[in-house]
């Protein structure tokens, strides 16, 4: 449900900067006031402290991003037609720049529908509502979605909502999660840079499966062929999988998951790969202290953590855990061996991952890095300048070296 008011926020004067800028957001301290009646989730006018239009958004009162962004422009009034516009323009982006097998359809604010994500795998959406007023027009857009695929041959047996993060509490809301329509098997066989997984929708993490690591999974496995790799924080056996696939010769896959490492095995069995690979049910943090006391080396070491803050207060913390288990995962990399490492945190900036790798690097007996590339998260899930939140995967390679 589309619903456009008369109200109108202003904004105090001197505020905003992050809007003006291109940003998607409007905070509750930036405003001076409101005029007008709305309802949380309601569509109103944006305006400056001086009058100056800067765009239509919706607002909740229960948030403190008080005003997200939906069109910049006087005349994209929001209805029906701009939504289309956008969900055509998401799904064109993707066909440039992506294997559309799976893939993120829409981002968020870098699709500008802010608070929505829809993953798409192979013929199932799953979608991912985050914000009140988004969430009104969440069945609109699926049915808008629906219709521009199935113009490209693509028909969509069934949708799946993953609402049940429990930011949505920030927004007055209660965490959601079931069918949108039809019932049908939610466990939903996908392929990505030639492998084959079984992906549980229903009781996955997050959506179900991290797409945003796609084309970053396809960049180790020329680094793996007869190679012995360790691959920590293996969810559903993704990275592990890739590097077997590409001919290690022995793999072993981490995760503290009882029910993560029991479906990496059933991915491993799907691919033919189970003599390749070993799997271990354990914390990370625990084992990679046992594997270097009991002198293990590996060729190449993956960290793909989860992410270890999700907001500015815990980031001290965090880069405690990121140095500690860069240090533990260096100390097992033999010398002339690869390291890949990443953070999936928005909060740990660029440039404060490469000083904690750094410090790292260096607690692990002064190892020396080569730095073979550095990646970010696939195309699908875009960055969009000035919203700085729509950026948070950042994705290293090294060669590791013993001090000259």
């Amino acid at each position: 449900m589309i619903k456009v008011t008369d109200a109108k926020v202003y904004l105090t004067k001197g505020k905003g900067r992050t809007l003006k800028a291109g940003g998607m957001w409007v905070y509750d301290n930036e405003i001076q006031r409101i005029e007008g009646t709305f309802e949380n989730g309601d569509i109103l006018e944006i305006h400056d402290f001086d009058d100056y239009f800067m765009g239509y958004g919706f607002i909740n009162l229960n948030s403190k991003i008080r005003v997200r962004l939906l069109a910049r422009w006087r005349e994209d009034r929001p209805d029906e037609a701009l939504l289309e516009k956008r969900v055509r323009k998401a799904w064109e982006y993707r066909k440039n720049v992506v294997d559309t097998e799976a893939c993120r359809i829409i981002f968020g604010e870098a699709d500008w529908l802010p608070g929505l994500v829809v993953d798409k795998f192979a013929d199932v959406l799953v979608v991912e509502s985050l914000a009140l007023g988004i969430d009104r027009m969440k069945e609109e857009i699926l049915e808008i979605l629906r219709k521009v695929l199935l113009e490209d041959g693509i028909r969509i047996r069934g949708i799946y909502e993953r609402s049940d993060a429990r930011v949505r509490l920030k927004e007055g809301m209660e965490p959601r999660k079931g069918f949108i329509g039809e019932a049908f098997d939610t466990n939903v066989e996908i392929q990505e840079n030639g492998v084959r997984y079984l992906v549980d929708v229903a009781d996955g993490q997050k959506t179900g499966f991290f797409l945003d690591q796609k084309y970053n999974r396809q960049a180790i496995r020329r680094l793996c062929p007869g190679k012995r790799v360790l691959d920590c924080f293996t969810h559903t056996g993704t990275f592990a999988l890739n590097a077997a696939q590409a001919g290690a010769a022995e793999v072993t896959a981490v995760d503290i998951s009882g029910t993560a490492i029991e479906q990496a095995k059933k991915n491993a069995e799907l691919n033919g790969l189970s003599s390749v690979m070993k799997f271990c049910c354990e914390d990370v943090f625990e084992l990679l202290p046992k594997l270097e006391a009991a002198g293990e080396k590996f060729d190449v070491v993956i960290l793909d953590p989860p992410a270890f803050t999700k907001s500015r207060e815990t980031v001290k913390q965090a880069v405690k855990g990121y140095r500690d288990i860069n240090m533990r995962g260096l100390r097992l990399v033999k010398d002339g061996g690869f390291l890949a490492t990443c953070s999936c945190s928005h909060f740990l900036t660029p440039e404060l991952m490469a000083k904690t790798i750094r410090e790292a690097a260096n607690g692990a007996g002064h190892r020396r890095l080569r730095q073979v590339e550095f990646r970010q998260q696939a195309p699908d899930h875009p960055i969009l300048w000035a919203a700085d939140e729509s950026y948070y995967l950042k994705f290293y390679i090294f060669q590791v070296c013993d001090e000259l």
